[in-house]
């Protein structure tokens, strides 16, 4: 697993949720670009894993399907696709990181049984937030599987998104035992960046504690705009370690989905709780500007649905904010040399 794939068995859940409402999947795998029964692992083409952009078209075709009449609030039941999104709306007002993993705590311990639950420590220097218990069942002698370590690191990805700023990691710990090859050990390290464990108490993660006095960068409108593509924008974000940096804030805020639009500098600031004045001189002091930010991070965005997606260069135009393709084109030639779809076949190629 990585950060653009995931174990089919996540797709699942969501599948069943559907057929329990009375609907049939089959169409959605189809939009989805999902060309085999996830269900059955036996049926012809099965694939132990997916693309985060199968993944993302998926949960939202289910997420369309089913919130109206739900809300995702299904109480006992195991997570469901509304649940993500109707938490993100409660804790938006929070102060800090902190306090929004306090609620989102409450959340799910309000309305889901215990191995979807998520549950968070203050230990000295450290904080940790992992699973009340060993999920499904599972104990030291068993192998940690891919899905463990989604889970983890989708959460910590959206403390990141949050605080629109790395979380360094100071350890990351698993119930189950080790995985038996050094290949995936070593991947695993690599998704997260810092020493893992095995046949510990639960799963979790640790980090500082200072990052709980980070302030929430997002207003309900960029969050809008990361439901519309979740939980893409988690699967492709990068690890560096800028904790500090203004920029990386800055750029949280701005997003992935440019098609609505991008905040403008006064929201910004706002949000920031920052002058106009202030914010242009710090940014200066980095060596950039508002605008060459929103250039940049349009131009990344684009880089990353062309790289990671299946999506077709006139949909990643319009994910853009561009209503017509040929000013897509000519503006990512401007930023990389290339045209999309040059650039898409050299990508290609390079993977080949």
């Amino acid at each position: 697993m990585d950060a653009e794939s995931l174990p089919t068995k996540f797709v699942r859940s969501l599948l069943s949720l559907v057929e329990e409402r009375g609907y049939d999947y089959h169409a959605i795998l189809e939009v989805s670009g999902i060309d085999f029964n996830p269900m059955d692992s036996k049926s012809p083409g099965y694939q132990a894993q997916i693309s985060a952009m199968q993944y993302t078209r998926l949960y939202q075709q289910v997420l369309s399907l089913l919130q109206d009449e739900t809300f995702g609030l299904l109480q006992g039941s195991g997570v469901t696709p509304g649940a993500f999104r109707m938490m993100c709306y409660c804790i938006l007002g929070c102060e800090n990181l902190g306090r929004a993993i306090r609620r989102a705590c409450d959340f799910y311990r309000t309305f889901f049984r215990n191995e979807a639950q998520i549950s968070f420590y203050r230990l000295d220097a450290s904080a940790s937030v992992g699973y009340s218990g060993a999920r499904d069942g599972s104990f030291a002698d068993t192998e940690v599987e891919a899905a463990d370590v989604y889970g983890l690191s989708v959460w910590h990805r959206f403390y990141c998104w949050l605080i629109g700023t790395p979380i360094e990691l100071a350890e990351v710990h698993f119930a189950r035992r080790a995985p038996d090859s050094p290949e995936r050990r070593a991947k695993y390290e690599r998704l997260f960046d810092c020493t893992v464990l095995y046949e510990q108490e639960r799963d979790e993660i640790l980090f500082d504690t200072r990052y709980l006095e980070y302030p929430l960068v997002h207003t309900e409108e960029s969050l809008k705009k990361f439901l519309r593509t979740a939980p893409y924008p988690l699967m492709v974000m990068s690890n560096a370690r800028d904790d500090n940096s203004l920029v990386a804030r800055i750029r949280a805020m701005i997003g992935h989905d440019f098609s609505q639009g991008s905040p403008n500098f006064d929201r910004i600031t706002s949000a920031l709780n920052m002058s106009a004045p202030t914010l242009r001189r710090r940014l200066k002091k980095e060596g950039t500007s508002f605008q060459t930010l929103k250039d940049e991070c349009r131009r990344d965005a684009a880089i990353n649905y062309l790289s990671n997606s299946e999506l077709s260069i006139n949909a990643i135009a319009a994910l853009m904010g561009f209503t017509d393709p040929s000013a897509f084109h000519r503006c990512f030639k401007k930023w990389t040399g290339m045209t999309p779809g040059e650039y898409r076949h050299s990508e290609r190629r390079e993977s080949a």
